[in-house]
């Protein structure tokens, strides 16, 4: 597991003089890799070595093995708990609350408002996004930010870190980048600095407290669940259903929804929108709710700072829909919403 997973302390060390850039560049952000015409959209990406690799121990492999592929049991475990019995009421709603608020504090959250400033928000909710988007165990908010920016600066070419294309574009090769892009990049090496990708945010106090925190706010995804499935049906078997379903398979839900993301939104899909050159993104319909229209990527890669990706009729995209209601709260400012004149120019 690299030291950028999201399951390994983010570094934090400040960087005065590093600045984070209006927008996001369209040439890397980091002076050794190489220049896009060296990559010909086809070749696997060469392996490079560089201090910033380093071996990872034993124990964060395993933990990064447990996080992930723990929440997936829990559906063999809640098929034994509850053989023969419905799930109940309560159940269901607080499963889908907690699938609603920690999937927003991703989208709205660590996404377009953190990674991509398509808007302002008031410093509470800045915080109530950073904390919401950390109790879905994507990592802590700092280091996803750190990641999804460089992501952006490289797309499917070499630097990025979940490209499917990693590995070329045979069809074994595209099979290998798949599993690579959907959740082996989180067991590499290749390690993203927190100072030079997310500078604004390893200088912001607050930000810098929920990156530290992260691990006692995964523990409060769970008791969280837990607690309301006991006070709610008054019994300890009401707490476990809860747990299970409003708990650790909503985690696994998300958090596969969200790797999703980084792998089949690159390889399946419509691509209606122009992209920098190697850039792959697609428009992937299917996971447009249970992603909040994250799943409009092809959009989000022509346009990164737009707060809104689904952008053509149909396209629902309620992450889009909640900026607009933090914008009439008075929450949020200066959101960058998408100009009729731009999405044409941009459409192919």
């Amino acid at each position: 597991m690299s030291a950028d997973s999201p399951f390994a302390p983010t570094s934090l060390t400040r960087s005065p003089s590093t600045t984070l850039p209006a927008s996001l560049p369209h040439r890397p952000l980091d002076p050794a890799a190489p220049e896009p015409g060296a990559y010909d959209g086809n070749a696997p990406f060469a392996s490079s070595s560089s201090a910033e690799q380093v071996r990872p121990p034993r124990w964060q492999v395993a933990l990064t093995g447990l996080i992930v592929a723990f929440p997936l049991l829990a559906l063999a475990l809640a098929a034994w708990v509850l053989w023969g019995s419905l799930i109940g009421p309560t159940d269901v709603v607080l499963a889908l609350a907690l699938y609603t608020v920690t999937g927003l504090g991703v989208t709205v959250g660590f996404h377009r408002c953190l990674t991509h400033g398509s808007f302002t928000p008031t410093p509470a909710l800045k915080v109530v996004l950073a904390v919401a988007g950390s109790m879905s165990f994507q990592g802590d908010v700092i280091g996803w930010v750190a990641i999804h920016r460089r992501h952006h600066a490289f797309t499917d070419r070499p630097g990025d870190p979940h490209s499917p294309f990693r590995y070329g574009t045979t069809l074994r090769g595209e099979l290998k980048g798949l599993a690579h892009a959907h959740v082996g990049w989180l067991f590499t090496t290749d390690s993203t600095p927190a100072d030079r990708y997310a500078p604004d945010l390893v200088a912001d106090r607050s930000m810098r407290t929920v990156s530290a925190v992260f691990p006692v706010l995964c523990l409060l995804s769970l008791a969280l669940p837990f607690g309301l499935g006991w006070a709610v049906t008054g019994t300890v078997h009401g707490a476990l259903t809860a747990l299970l379903w409003a708990g650790l398979v909503r985690v696994a839900l998300l958090q596969h929804v969200t790797w999703s993301v980084n792998s089949l939104c690159h390889m399946i899909g419509e691509r209606p929108f122009r992209t920098r050159r190697h850039d792959r993104a697609t428009n992937l319909w299917p996971l447009a709710l249970l992603s909040f229209g994250e799943s409009w990527h092809n959009l989000h890669h022509a346009e990164p700072n737009c707060a809104r990706h689904g952008v053509d009729r149909w396209q629902l995209d309620p992450s889009a829909g909640v900026i607009s209601l933090l914008e009439r709260a008075g929450w949020a400012r200066d959101v960058h919403w998408p100009s009729a004149a731009r999405i044409e120019e941009r459409r192919r």
